[in-house]
């Protein structure tokens, strides 16, 4: 069996790697030369046996896009390619329409493992056809954990289903990372723990709160105790948003993604402008401090109390 892989960053470059340990021959093509198998798309279709099964795994939107539309014109009827990259779930529909144009056929493929799936293996949903999904399973098999294939491997539903479920995940994976935080820091704000990093450590085995994404923090915690010097600034690669909209499309309450999401917002901002606004209006309406950028005027410097944690200076 064969496959075309276009895409070899951190994830495309461990998963050729891992497909190819099963027994299964990979080319792959990347604009990087250093990893790239062949020189072009055309080389990569040249090299592949018909009827071809192509994966791409490059960012989603118009990279994706791009490429779907390079391989229509390469491709022969009867091909099948493979979205493994976090795309839209909505741009699969079109994705697929365009290339059965052709007679090309589709399967998207949320995909997730991160750096660590070499080893572990990755958690894959598919969507699309029974046909095209049986026809991709060895390839599926081989990322998948090892066990049961239901352990590792869902087919989700029709064409766009994998990258809803992937989208999905994603969300679950915000609040999920952000509970964790939200725990270490109270932890480090306590003097009376002494040993965060045990603490979580701890946690790590019969717990309820025991997960992979604890193993990590734990992982981080020992590389850098405290978490001295790591920067606050957090992006988002756009599933969280996605997410979110479809809660509020479908009327699903996600208050939790939702305040994550939005933290993430907040890192990015050097001088919060809504913060900067509740402390012009408490300065209005109690008389309280307003400290200003530059440290030098205060509205009301007398007015600055001592407040121990756990105590309020809101007006009674």
């Amino acid at each position: 069996m064969q496959l075309g892989l276009i895409g070899l960053g951190k994830m495309g470059k461990n998963m050729r790697e891992r497909i190819r340990r099963a027994g299964i021959e990979v080319v792959g093509y990347d604009r990087n030369p250093a990893v790239s198998d062949v020189a072009s798309l055309e080389d990569l279709v040249a090299a592949l046996a018909a009827p071809r099964i192509v994966w791409i795994m490059v960012p989603h939107g118009d990279p994706t896009t791009q490429t779907v539309a390079a391989l229509k014109e390469l491709l022969d009827p009867g091909d099948l390619v493979i979205d493994g990259g976090n795309s839209y779930y909505k741009d699969d529909a079109v994705n697929a329409d365009s290339l059965a144009e052709r007679d090309i056929h589709y399967v998207d493929c949320g995909v997730s493992g991160g750096v660590w799936g070499l080893e572990e293996g990755y958690g894959l949903m598919a969507g699309g056809s029974r046909e095209d999904v049986e026809r991709a399973m060895p390839i599926f098999d081989a990322l998948r954990p090892e066990g049961p294939r239901e352990d590792g491997f869902a087919h989700s539903g029709e064409v766009g289903a994998g990258h809803y479920a992937k989208m999905v995940h994603n969300g679950i994976e915000y609040g999920l990372m952000h509970a964790y935080a939200e725990g270490w820091e109270l932890l480090e704000a306590k003097d009376i723990v002494t040993d965060v990093h045990g603490t979580f450590r701890a946690w790590t085995r019969g717990t309820v709160v025991r997960s992979w994404l604890l193993d990590l923090m734990v992982k981080a915690l020992e590389e850098t105790p405290h978490l001295e010097g790591v920067s606050e600034f957090t992006t988002d690669s756009g599933e969280g948003r996605w997410t979110l909209m479809e809660g509020i499309d479908n009327a699903v309450p996600m208050p939790v993604l939702a305040a994550a999401l939005f933290a993430r917002f907040t890192s990015r901002q050097e001088n919060s402008p809504q913060m900067q606004a509740v402390a012009a209006l408490r300065g209005q309406f109690g008389g309280h401090a307003v400290q200003m950028l530059d440290d030098k005027a205060d509205v009301n410097p007398a007015a600055q109390p001592k407040v121990e944690r756990g105590q309020s200076t809101e007006p009674s």
